[in-house]
């Protein structure tokens, strides 16, 4: 396959920074978590490190995902490193990219930083434990959320995405949602 041919297959990459955890649940005999994150976008799969003995861990990890189809969301799922058993699940949470989108084919430049470009609220159909926003930053647009665990007693991340165009690649412009 032609380096060509695969960079057709792709509109781009999309940043991912799991940034930290709020309140995650306790998993371990010391009252306390080893945490770390799993990132899935279809057949690719991401990992932060472990962060021994904390509920409220920071990570300010960037992982990076090669984007071929908008429509798939992002799956996040956080774990409890064991030594001698079966990792633990901590929750889940998904990030849809659809509004994401909408507010980088507004084809926006040169705004004031930290303006704010779209408010997505909190609704059944997202993970968002309060409004996220899209603000411009640095030349391009990043959302900000907050996510809500799902399938778990308590906890949440805090999570960044920033989209990177790459020459060659489809891009988004007439990416359909």
């Amino acid at each position: 396959m032609t380096s060509s041919v695969f960079m057709d297959s792709f509109l781009g990459l999309l940043k991912v920074r799991i940034m930290r955890g709020i309140n995650l649940a306790i998993r371990d005999i010391n009252q306390a978590s080893d945490p770390y994150v799993i990132v899935r976008m279809g057949e690719q799969k991401l990992k932060t490190r472990v962060v021994k003995n904390n509920c409220n861990p920071e990570w300010n990890k960037e992982l990076t995902l090669s984007v071929k189809d908008v429509k798939i969301p992002i799956h996040l799922i956080v774990y409890d490193k064991d030594t001698f058993s079966v990792d633990d699940r901590m929750g889940e949470a998904s990030i849809d990219l659809k509004q994401y989108v909408e507010c980088l084919q507004m084809q926006l430049e040169k705004l004031p930083d930290g303006s704010v470009v779209k408010r997505i609220p909190v609704d059944r159909t997202n993970c968002l434990a309060e409004e996220s926003t899209c603000i411009w930053k640095n030349g391009n647009i990043i959302q900000e959320m907050i996510l809500r665990l799902r399938n778990v007693e308590c906890g949440e991340l805090v999570v960044e995405i920033e989209w990177v165009d790459v020459i060659g690649c489809k891009g988004l412009s007439k990416v359909e949602l």
